[in-house]
């Protein structure tokens, strides 16, 4: 059966980052299929907001509740997992969505801290506590973990040093997960937005969607079509970057390593030239 096949009515689904963007998107996907859907943020008034938003007003007899939760704590992840057992019994699907993308450079050691672990120890502690429950619940139906990363964990472009590393990290945690489970009956995808209008992009302080921005609804739907397909690496595109464009960024990348080049060609002076040609005439 299709991967999709998790978002079935009477399974529940539980979210981090779920109060806003992409996380609320896909939660609100999840209770539209007819999920009970568990809401896991640390912004409190976002939280109650989204709970509402994601219920909406459609009579579904679907469960929405949420916790107040920092996702880079383990102490947290306890009440967590206290909270989706006894409200719902089971978690199918697991979305391991938070994360931060401040800015910061050398020197700055709190900016190194604070992204490393919520991006990476939000994504191990959740899987430590809860990957037992959901592969309880995989004995009886579909079950899924989505890992959302960055194609900036792919591509590594310049100017965020630790948001790039933590989702690098992330890109090979969610692939060890995937081949731990291989002969289990629990899918692993892993989600790549594209540029998304968001909270980290502008969407809470009102700004318009840019052109070239896809919506958080669009990156969801993005991933239900590839989880049908049973893909795990889900790289979206958006509105200014095709799927053929993002496949020839991530192979000049990895030519940096295979042809000797100096790390980061695509953005060295003496390089982009010679890169965005070889990109232009590449086929994949």
């Amino acid at each position: 059966m299709p991967a999709a096949d998790v978002f079935a009515a009477g399974s529940t689904a539980l979210v981090t980052g779920g109060a806003s963007g992409i996380g609320l998107a896909i939660a609100k996907l999840c209770h539209d299929k007819g999920m009970n859907v568990l809401l896991v943020d640390r912004n409190a008034d976002a939280l109650g907001k989204a709970e509402q938003h994601v219920s909406g007003a459609d009579g579904s007899s679907a469960v929405v509740t949420s916790i107040l939760a920092d996702v880079s704590k383990e102490d947290y992840w306890h009440a967590i997992r206290d909270k989706a057992v006894s409200a719902f019994g089971s978690i199918e699907l697991l979305v391991l969505n938070a994360g931060t993308g401040s800015r910061g450079t050398w020197g700055d050691g709190d900016y190194f801290r604070k992204t490393l672990e919520t991006n990476i120890f939000g994504v191990v502690n959740g899987v430590n506590t809860l990957l037992p429950v959901v592969r309880d619940a995989a004995k009886t139906k579909p079950a899924a973990i989505v890992i959302t990363g960055s194609k900036q964990g792919i591509t590594n472009p310049p100017g965020n040093p630790a948001y790039n590393a933590s989702k690098a990290a992330v890109k090979t945690l969610c692939e060890h997960l995937s081949f731990d489970l291989r002969a289990e009956k629990t899918t692993v995808h892993l989600l790549v937005p594209g540029w998304t209008y968001t909270g980290l992009t502008g969407a809470i302080t009102g700004k318009d969607k840019p052109a070239g921005a896809w919506s958080a609804q669009q990156v969801a739907g993005f991933l239900y079509k590839k989880m049908a397909q049973d893909k795990f690496y889900i790289i979206c595109p958006d509105n200014d970057v095709s799927e053929e464009t993002d496949k020839k960024r991530m192979l000049w990348s990895v030519g940096d390593i295979v042809k000797e080049r100096p790390p980061l060609t695509r953005w060295r002076d003496e390089w982009k030239e010679e890169a965005e040609n070889t990109m232009a005439q590449t086929q994949v």
